[in-house]
């Protein structure tokens, strides 16, 4: 699902990351937008909060297209969902957004068990236990930044490590890498 930055194959992509109020998924989708700007392409990242409060239930939405982008509504049907907390996998409305043939990348140690979901390619990766050794909290979203370029090179690895750095530094930058590095992609 990499962006064809050629005029005559304009493309949108659209993501949304499920995880909980503290797991870092507002931050993100901001991450990945900004990514995307120094990569040369449009973005938007926006989050929608039902109860701001640690541990409840947080989307974060972005765009990335090569052309500017004029919607600003909520993603009710995404090309990407990741899941920053493996629990979230239960509720069937979550699962049931993805676009048929969409990409599903979680947070797991083993390969999750999805039903209901027909996506093309489903990328796993243990992103709790890499945030733990680099950042030494379970704050996932960093990791799972990098399992999502291993699943759908939407920017460059360096775009996102590099704005990874800026905003929190090297432990975080090594969290993005060993994730890119073992994240399990089936599919095509």
């Amino acid at each position: 699902m990499v962006i064809d930055q050629t005029e005559a194959n304009a493309e949108m992509i659209e993501i949304i990351f499920f995880g909980r109020g503290g797991q870092g998924g507002v931050t993100a989708a901001e991450l990945l937008a900004k990514a995307a700007i120094r990569d040369g392409l449009y973005s938007q990242a926006f989050p929608f909060f039902g109860t701001e409060r640690r541990g409840t239930p947080v989307q974060a939405f972005a765009r990335i297209s090569d052309e500017p982008i004029e919607t600003a509504s909520h993603i009710y049907e995404p090309d990407i969902i990741v899941v920053l907390d493996p629990t979230l996998l239960k509720i069937k409305e979550v699962m049931q957004r993805l676009k048929k043939g969409g990409t599903l990348v979680v947070n797991s140690a083993e390969k999750p068990v999805v039903e209901g979901v027909e996506a093309k390619k489903l990328a796993y990766v243990d992103a709790t236990s890499i945030a733990l050794k680099w950042i030494g909290k379970e704050i996932v979203n960093t990791p799972m930044l990098g399992a999502l370029l291993k699943a759908e090179p939407l920017v460059k690895l360096e775009s996102i490590t590099e704005e990874v750095d800026k905003r929190f530094g090297k432990e975080n930058v090594e969290a993005v890498k060993e994730a890119y590095d073992k994240t399990i992609v089936e599919g095509s």
